[in-house]
C-alpha cells in the first residue's frame, strides 16, 4: 500500500519495540508522540559571543520542552537542532547549507548575529525557507515583500530612539552619539538623529569605534572633550566595554545610555564598578517580574529546564519567540507546509502571551514593539 509522503520537515518514525502490527495489510501503526518537526538554529555557543548565544538556545528549549511535555504541536514534538558558529560567518554558512540539505529542516528558528543573518539572507531568500525570529535589531533583515522572514524584536534604531525620546522628555538637551563603524552602528546614528530631529534637538557630537576597538580611548578623549549632558552607546563586545571604561574616567558624571547587546551579565561583571548607574534598553520585559504572566510562565519553564544560567533577558527572548513560532504553528494546521506557516505567521495580530504583544504587519517591520529603559544598580542587578 502506499503512503503518501510527509510535508517537508516532518519526520515519521516508526515503532521498533512494541508496534503492533499488523502483516495482513503491510501496516503498522505510528504513534503520534513519534511525529517530530523539525526547526534548525545556528548560534553562538562560544566565542566572544557565547554566553548571549547559549542563553537564546536555553529559552527556546525550556520552551519547547514544556509545550512537548504537554503533548506537542497538534500531536508532534517540536525539536530544535543547534549548531554553533562560533560567531563567525564561515561557520554559519557551513551550518546553513547543512540545515538547507536537510530534507526534515521545516524552517530555521532564532540565528543569531547581525553579520551573520546579513551573510545567511541571499539564500534564505532564495530557497523561501521560513527564517524565523533572527536574533539582530538591524535594518538588514526587514525586507519589504520578504514575508519567509518574520522579525520579532523591535530595531536598534527604536532602541536608540527610545534611549533619545526619554532624554529629551527630562529635558536633557546636548547628547553626544558615538558608534561602532560598521552597519549596526550607523542604524543606530540614523534613529538616534530622528528621534533628535523629531525632539528638535541640536545635532550632537559624534564619534566612531573601529570593531577592534583599537581607537576606543580616542573616541572616548573626543567625546569627553565635547562635555555632553547624556551620552548614547551604539556599541557592541569589546568596542563598548573599552570604550565606556576610557569614558568612565573621563568624564564620570555623564549618564551613558547603552543597547540591549550590552546588557549581557559577562559584560556587566566586565565593566566592574563602571557598569554602576548604566542605562539599557531593552527588548524583553524584566526576568525577574514574575508579576507579568509571561514572565511568570518563563521562569517556571527555565526551573524545570534545569538551566545552570541566571535567567536573563536574552533567554527570556529565545523563550518568547518560541513560544510565538509554536502559536504560529498551532496555526498552520495538523499538516503544515512551509507556505502554510509563513500565512499563519502573518495572522498573528494582538497576540497577548501573557503581557508581551505581538502584531505581524509587514515584514519591513518588527512585530514587537515592546522596549523599556533598564538602569544597572551597584550591584551589577537591572532596576526599572
Amino acid at each position: 500500500m502506499h503512503h503518501n509522503p510527509l510535508p517537508c520537515g516532518i519526520a515519521r518514525r516508526s515503532f521498533v519495540a512494541g508496534a503492533m502490527a499488523l502483516p495482513w495489510l503491510g501496516l503498522s501503526t505510528v504513534s503520534a508522540q513519534e511525529a517530530t518537526l523539525k526547526i534548525c538554529q545556528s548560534t553562538a555557543l562560544t566565542g566572544p559571543l557565547g554566553d548571549l548565544g547559549t542563553a537564546l538556545q536555553l529559552g527556546a528549549k525550556a520552551a519547547f520542552d514544556t509545550i512537548n511535555a504537554k503533548g506537542g504541536i497538534h500531536g508532534r514534538q517540536i525539536v530544535l537542532q543547534t549548531l554553533d558558529d562560533g560567531y563567525e560567518i564561515p561557520r554559519a554558512m557551513a551550518n546553513l547549507n547543512t540545515f538547507l540539505a536537510d530534507r526534515d529542516c521545516f524552517a530555521l528558528f532564532n540565528c543569531f548575529g547581525t553579520p551573520l543573518v546579513g551573510a545567511m539572507l541571499p539564500k534564505v531568500q532564495e530557497t523561501g525557507i521560513p527564517f524565523f525570529a533572527p536574533y539582530t535589531g538591524g535594518q538588514v533583515c526587514r525586507i519589504p515583500g520578504a514575508r519567509n522572514i518574520f522579525n520579532i524584536r523591535a530595531s536598534y534604531a527604536e532602541e536608540a530612539e527610545k534611549a533619545v525620546q526619554h532624554l529629551a522628555t527630562i529635558g536633557i538637551r546636548k547628547i553626544a552619539v558615538v558608534y561602532q563603524n560598521n552597519a549596526f552602528g550607523k542604524e543606530v546614528l540614523t534613529g538616534a538623529g530622528t528621534a533628535m530631529e523629531r525632539a528638535k534637538l541640536p545635532p550632537g557630537h559624534t564619534a566612531t569605534v573601529e570593531s577592534d576597538a583599537s581607537d576606543a580611548a580616542s573616541a572616548a578623549q573626543k567625546l569627553a572633550d565635547a562635555n555632553p549632558e547624556a551620552l548614547l552607546v551604539g556599541l557592541a563586545g569589546k568596542p563598548a566595554l573599552d570604550f565606556i571604561k576610557a569614558f568612565r574616567l573621563l568624564r564620570p558624571g555623564v549618564t551613558l545610555y547603552a543597547l540591549s547587546v550590552m546588557g549581557t551579565a559577562a559584560n556587566i561583571k566586565a565593566l566592574g564598578a563602571h557598569a554602576t548607574g548604566l542605562v539599557i534598553s531593552q527588548v524583553m520585559p524584566m526576568p525577574s517580574n514574575a508579576f507579568m504572566p509571561v514572565v511568570h510562565d518563563f521562569q517556571t519553564a527555565w526551573k524545570a529546564s534545569g538551566a545552570k544560567m541566571e535567567p536573563s533577558h536574552v533567554a527570556l527572548e529565545g523563550y518568547v519567540n518560541a513560544r510565538v513560532f509554536a502559536e504560529a504553528l498551532q496555526r498552520a494546521g495538523k499538516n503544515p507546509t512551509r507556505a502554510a506557516f509563513i500565512d499563519a505567521t502573518w495572522s498573528l495580530r494582538k497576540l497577548d502571551l501573557g503581557g508581551f504583544e505581538i502584531n505581524a504587519t509587514t515584514p519591513e517591520r518588527n512585530a514587537s514593539r515592546f522596549l523599556e529603559l533598564t538602569l544597572i544598580g551597584r550591584d551589577g542587578k537591572f532596576k526599572r
